[in-house]
């Protein structure tokens, strides 16, 4: 299960950076190197940007829950606990 998971934290990164990637950093909707003057054209400049910053911020929740969640499990499953022989230093 934390495999999945890791997995899919992993598409999830992978899908807001592409995300992040497309929007203007101007704040003026999408760039028009991926694309974005046909998406302007089609949902309109305000609807575009919109969309795009409702899908990051919805990417951006997801991966924080995904994060936490992955975290409890593993602590749940004891693999996130020290072992205490690793912690001594050997003597000499």
């Amino acid at each position: 299960m934390i495999t999945f998971l890791t997995i899919l934290i992993a598409l999830v990164c992978l899908m807001l950076m592409l995300v992040v990637l497309i929007q203007n950093p101007k704040g003026g909707g999408l760039d028009s190197t991926f694309g974005g003057s046909g998406a302007n054209q089609m949902f309109g400049a305000a609807k575009s940007t919109d969309l795009v910053e409702k899908i990051t911020w919805g990417l951006a929740i997801a991966l924080f829950a995904l994060c936490i969640i992955t975290a409890i499990m593993v602590n749940s499953q004891g693999g996130g606990t020290l072992d205490p022989n690793l912690l001594t230093v050997p003597q000499q």
